[in-house]
């Protein structure tokens, strides 16, 4: 068995580090690892500190900024592993136990394709990151004022789970099935991938996740989230909305959401599938 990590990277270099050193020491021992870094628009600084620090990690890097889908397709190509963890730089990785009980997970539901673990901020609050399907009033709720009315957070409650998880996160430890998991933490395993495929590279950022979680299901596989593995999550929050009425024309990355959006309902169309979740 062979166990490939992923990690998608631009430009923090000193929180790669963080992340990789964390993942090295506790990574399953009795498990073969490789470790990949996919990396957007290089930096030399970045190089070398992978060169210095962390010779067995193969560096796979790009010139541009390339988007988390295609930069982590171009590792995907090249994994080894029967498993693949796919995580963002800005993960840590606190418990020898956290990936061994997810690929234990794995061997024991082969119906699941998809598993996301509890996320934390580092402060040890609970973090979401697994939800329904959008809906474009769910996008309008959450890059507009809609979102403070009465409508408008009945609609962002039953997007964000509400219903099930308290404020502080999941009450107990056992599996859920979700519609998606968000892509700071995706793992999966070859068996999966080989029948769902790469991530859509049309998505520069946002909704490639959502879009690959959809294809798990169309393909017949399940999405767990699995709060019995915990990893923390930095959020750097670039994309947090600011601008409250003009989100969408002061942030940036309000727009590029928006433009992925209306990618994702061209392909997709608007209606929302059950899949028991």
């Amino acid at each position: 068995m062979i166990l490939s990590v992923i990690i998608n990277h631009y430009q923090t270099p000193e929180i790669l580090k963080l992340c990789l050193r964390s993942l090295i020491k506790n990574l399953p021992e009795n498990i073969e690892s490789e470790i990949i870094v996919a990396d957007s628009e290089t930096q030399e600084k970045t190089k070398e500190m992978i060169r210095e620090n962390f010779p067995q990690v193969l560096f796979v890097p790009n010139k541009e900024n390339i988007g988390f889908g295609k930069s982590v397709n171009k590792a995907l190509r090249i994994v080894k592993g029967d498993y693949i963890l796919i995580i963002n730089a800005d993960i840590i990785i606190a418990k020898k136990e956290t990936i061994g009980k997810m690929i234990d997970y794995f061997q024991k539901n082969p119906q699941v394709g998809l598993l996301g673990p509890n996320l934390l901020n580092i402060n040890g609050a609970w973090q979401p990151s697994c939800f329904r399907f959008y809906t474009p009033s769910v996008v309008v709720c959450r890059r507009t004022v809609l979102g403070k009315t009465k409508r408008g957070k009945k609609i962002l409650k039953h997007f964000l789970m509400k219903d099930i998880f308290s404020e502080s996160g999941p009450e107990k430890k056992e599996a859920i099935l979700v519609d998606w998991l968000m892509g700071s933490v995706l793992f999966t395993k070859r068996e999966a991938l080989e029948k769902v495929g790469y991530f859509d590279e049309r998505f520069f950022m946002y909704f490639e996740d959502i879009d690959w979680c959809r294809r798990f299901w169309q393909a017949g596989y399940k999405i767990v989230y699995f709060p019995a593995s915990q990893m923390y999550h930095y959020h750097m929050q670039a994309s947090r909305k600011k601008g409250g009425a003009f989100d969408l024309i002061i942030s940036k990355y309000a727009r590029i959401h928006l433009a992925s959006a209306v990618k994702y309902f061209l392909k997709w169309g608007l209606k929302v599938p059950s899949y028991g979740v």
